[in-house]
Formats: structure tokens, sequence, C-alpha cells
């Protein structure tokens, strides 16, 4: 399987992600949106950054058991509870930073959205991958 990503010359630089994704895979992977949730279905406690980190660990679960890693994902995007360039920023960061780092090397779009589906929700993360 080939996973290329590639940044077309005329369109803008990018601070990580890729504007085109293509492979030649034979299996998807499309996981439900990834919520801050711990296993009890609770909210993770804390600001939007300890959501991500929640985010984080039950993005991993779910590619690990669709035999999955960060390596494989061709799209993500990720939603968040906010208007505020400052957050949208510090939570992009938080993501790419993180142990799913790869996975927004990607095609990757960051959207500030009114609100998600859980009371007291902030961020929230869509993901595709693909293997062979």
């Amino acid at each position: 399987m080939t996973i290329e990503r590639q940044n077309p010359p005329s369109l803008h630089p990018t601070p990580g992600y890729h504007h085109v994704t293509t492979t030649d895979a034979c299996r998807t992977v499309h996981l439900a949106g990834q919520c801050p949730l711990t296993p009890d279905g609770a909210v993770a406690p804390g600001d939007v950054l300890a959501q991500v980190d929640q985010v984080v660990a039950n993005t991993e679960v779910a590619l690990a058991h669709a035999g999955a890693t960060p390596e494989d994902v061709v799209r993500t995007v990720i939603y968040v509870a906010t208007s505020e360039q400052p957050t949208l920023s510090a939570v992009w960061q938080r993501f790419t930073n993180s142990s799913l780092a790869a996975a927004f090397t990607t095609a990757s779009t960051l959207v500030g959205v009114t609100s998600l589906g859980f009371s007291g929700q902030l961020v929230e993360l869509d993901v595709t991958a693909v293997l062979a």
C-alpha cells in the first residue's frame, strides 16, 4: 500500500499537514468522531487541552482495534467549540505534538464550531485511515 502526501506548488505552505493525500489502499477505516469521554462515559475534566489528551487516548484505542496506526491516517477533521484563534492554535499544537502526530501530516482540517454533542465537550476528532 502506498500513501502519498503532497502540497501542490501553487498552493500556500502548510503548518505540517498536506493539501492532497492519495492512496491505493484496499481497506478504509472510518472512526466515529472521537470525543473526550472517559471509559465511564463522562466528559474528561479540565480545559480543552486536557480534553485533547483524552481524545488522543481514545483515538489510539480505536485505531489499534482496527489494526491501524497514526501513520495509516489519510484524513482528519478537528472540531473545537470556540471561535478564538489562540485556542484553535493551541489545540492544533497539542494534537501535532501528541502520539498521534503522524495523523496530522495528512489532509487535515481544523474547525471552530458553536457546540458539540455532549454537555461540556470542547473538542472532537474525525479520522479516516487506510490499510493494505
